[in-house]
C-alpha cells in the first residue's frame, strides 16, 4: 500500500517590479510661465502697479489738462449737458428747459456732483471752457480701470500700459476725452463693470455690482447697451461653472433693480407713454430709433456718417485700423473676446446704413481699441520670442523693444500733428472775447432778453439774464411752447442775438431766429471767417 506524503504548502512570493531611479522617468512638460502678481516691495506702502498707475495718470491728465480752456472748440453738446448739470445742482429739475428725455439724466447728474471743480480751479473761465475740468477727474477714473482691466485679461504689465497710452495719448482721445460728453462718463462705469465680472475672488457681491455698473453706464449714455455682451462674455468667463448660474442671477438683479428706476420715473410723472401736452419717455425712444435724421452711409462722399467718420481717421487712423484689425483676430484667442466683440459690435453699428451717427460716438470704443491692440501685440510678442529659441527673458525683452520701436515710428508723425494742436491752438478765444464785451457793454441785463447758443446760455445766466426768459437758447424759440408764451411778438420781443457758428447752422428749421437775424445790425464781431461770433441787436 502505498503512502501519499502531502508536500508542504510552497509559500506565496509577491513579485514586485524592480525600483528604478527616479531619473528614469520622463521630465514632465513645462507649464507656461504665468505673469506674477505684483507685491508691495518690503518697506515700501505702494505695489509697484501703484506707481506705474500713478506715473500714467500724470502723463495721460498733463497732456490732457494742458490749454484744455482753449482747444478743441465749444460744441453745442458740451453746453447742453452742462447746463443740465447747472439745474440739478441748483435743484431745479432734470434740465434748464422742459426736460423731454433725450437722454438719461444720470450722465449729467454725475457730472453735477463735481460743477464745483471749476470754480476752484478756472474761476474766470468760460463755463464750458472751465467745466472741461470735470472731465480730467473721468479720464483718471478710466486710466485706473482700464490698466485693471488689461490685469484681469491677463496681459503682462507692459502691455496694459501700451492699452493705456494709446487710449489716454491718442489725438483723437485727447480731443473727444476733453469735452463735455455722456460717453465719457458711461465708459467709466463700463469698464468698472468688466473688471469687477473678471475678479479673482469671484464674488457674488462683484457681479452684483457689475450689474449695477452696466444700468448706471447705460444711464449716463443708452447707447453704451451696445456693449452688453462683451460684458456679459466676461461673466461668463471670470465665474466658475458651480456658481455661473447664481452670479448670472446676481448680475441681472444689480442689473434690473438699478435700470428700472428709470421707467418706473416716467411712469410715476405719467410720462412713460406718449400723449397731448406733455413729453414721454417711450415717445423719446421712438425718435431716436425713427424719428432723428439718419447720418446716410460711411460709404457714400458726402453724407454726414462720411463726414464724421473721416474726422476720426484725420486725427488716427493708426489706432482705429490697427484696433479693428486686432479685434478681428482676437476672436481666435479666447482671452481677446472681451475687447474684441465690444470693438466689432459698436462697428457694426457704425457701418450700418441710415442711422445717426454722432461724432463722439468713437468714444465708447477707444479703451477697447486700446486693449485690442495691445493684446494682440502681446501675442506677437510671444510667438515672435519663441521662435528665437527657448523661453528667455533677454531675448523677450529685445522682441518688445523692436515692437515698441516700430509702434513709435508708426505713432509719432499722426499724435505729433494732432497733439500739436490741441496744445497750442485757441479756438475758444472768439466767445471769451464776446463774453467779456457782453459783460461790460450791455447794461440792465435782467430786463433783456438775448438769444445764444448752449454753449454760451450758461455765461449769460452768470452775467445776469434771467435762466431760460432771459438768457434764451435758440433752439427753444421754435420749439418749446414754454418760451414762446413769453415771447408773444417773436422776433420783435428779443433784444440780441450772439450769432454763432452753431445758431447759423440751423436757420430753415427755426424761422423766429432767421427772423431775428434778419432785423438786427451787428454791433461787435470776434473772430473771422465761418467761426466768427457776433453780437447783434435787434432793429424793430
Amino acid at each position: 500500500m502505498t503512502t501519499l506524503i502531502e508536500r508542504p504548502e510552497a509559500p506565496t512570493v509577491r513579485l514586485r517590479r524592480p525600483q528604478r531611479d527616479a531619473s528614469w522617468r520622463p521630465a514632465p512638460a513645462p507649464k507656461p510661465p504665468k505673469r506674477a502678481r505684483h507685491r508691495r516691495p518690503e518697506g515700501s506702502r505702494f505695489s509697484s502697479d501703484t506707481w506705474i498707475v500713478l506715473a500714467l495718470l500724470v502723463v495721460v491728465l498733463g497732456v490732457q489738462a494742458w490749454n484744455i480752456t482753449g482747444f478743441p472748440p465749444i460744441s453745442a453738446d458740451e453746453g447742453t449737458y452742462l447746463a443740465q448739470a447747472w439745474a440739478v445742482a441748483r435743484g431745479d429739475g432734470l434740465a434748464h428747459y422742459t426736460y423731454w428725455y433725450d437722454h438719461p439724466p444720470l450722465g449729467w447728474m454725475q457730472i453735477a456732483l463735481l460743477s464745483w471743480l471749476p470754480g476752484l480751479l478756472a474761476p474766470g473761465a468760460l463755463a464750458v471752457a472751465g467745466g472741461r475740468l470735470i472731465m480730467l477727474v473721468v479720464t483718471g477714473a478710466a486710466v485706473v480701470l482700464l490698466y485693471k482691466l488689461g490685469d484681469r485679461l491677463d496681459l503682462p504689465r507692459w502691455a496694459s500700459v501700451l492699452a493705456v497710452l494709446l487710449y489716454g495719448l491718442s489725438p483723437l482721445a485727447v480731443i473727444m476725452h476733453r469735452q463735455i460728453y455722456l460717453d465719457n462718463v458711461a465708459v467709466v462705469w463700463m469698464l468698472a463693470a468688466m473688471v469687477l465680472a473678471l475678479s479673482p475672488r469671484r464674488h457674488l457681491w462683484h457681479h452684483v455690482a457689475a450689474g449695477i455698473c452696466v444700468a448706471v453706464a447705460v444711464l449716463s449714455k443708452e447707447t453704451m447697451l451696445l456693449v452688453f455682451p462683451a460684458v456679459l462674455i466676461a461673466l461668463w468667463r471670470g465665474t466658475h461653472k458651480s456658481t455661473r448660474t447664481f452670479s448670472l442671477v446676481g448680475f441681472g438683479s444689480g442689473l434690473v433693480l438699478v435700470g428700472s428706476f428709470y421707467p418706473l420715473y416716467a411712469l410715476i410723472k405719467g410720462e412713460l407713454f406718449p400723449g397731448r401736452d406733455h413729453v414721454s419717455l417711450l415717445g423719446a425712444i421712438f425718435f431716436q430709433l425713427g424719428g432723428r435724421e439718419g447720418s446716410g452711409s460711411v460709404f457714400t462722399p458726402g453724407s454726414s456718417a462720411y463726414i464724421t467718420v473721416g474726422s476720426w481717421l484725420y486725427y488716427d487712423k493708426v489706432l482705429i485700423f490697427a484696433g479693428l484689425a486686432a479685434a478681428l483676430a482676437g476672436l481666435f484667442l479666447r482671452r481677446l473676446w472681451v475687447p474684441a466683440v465690444a470693438v466689432l459690435l459698436l462697428a457694426v453699428m457704425v457701418l450700418r446704413p441710415g442711422g445717426y451717427l454722432p461724432s463722439m460716438y468713437i468714444i465708447q470704443a477707444l479703451p477697447f481699441l486700446a486693449l485690442s491692440v495691445a493684446g494682440m501685440v502681446d501675442v506677437l510678442a510671444d510667438r515672435a520670442s519663441r521662435l528665437l529659441g527657448n523661453w528667455q527673458p533677454v531675448r523677450r525683452k529685445v522682441v518688445i523693444g523692436y515692437v515698441a520701436m516700430v509702434l513709435a515710428g508708426l505713432l509719432a508723425p499722426v499724435w505729433w500733428q494732432g497733439n500739436a494742436a490741441a496744445l497750442t491752438r485757441q479756438d475758444t478765444q472768439s466767445y471769451r472775447d464776446a463774453v467779456a464785451w457782453i459783460g461790460s457793454s450791455v447794461q440792465d441785463k435782467d430786463h433783456k432778453r438775448i438769444v445764444v447758443d448752449d454753449g454760451m446760455w450758461l455765461d449769460m445766466v452768470k452775467q445776469d439774464f434771467r435762466p431760460g426768459t432771459g438768457a434764451i437758447w435758440f433752439y427753444k424759440i421754435d420749439l418749446d411752447p414754454e418760451v414762446m408764451t413769453h415771447l408773444p411778438g417773436g422776433w420783435r420781443d428779443i433784444d440780441y442775438v450772439v450769432s454763432t457758428p452753431m445758431l447759423r447752422d440751423r436757420p430753415d428749421v427755426l424761422p423766429t431766429v432767421t427772423a431775428a437775424l434778419a432785423h438786427s445790425r451787428v454791433l461787435a464781431t470776434f473772430g473771422e471767417g465761418d467761426n466768427r461770433v457776433e453780437i447783434r441787436q435787434i432793429t424793430t
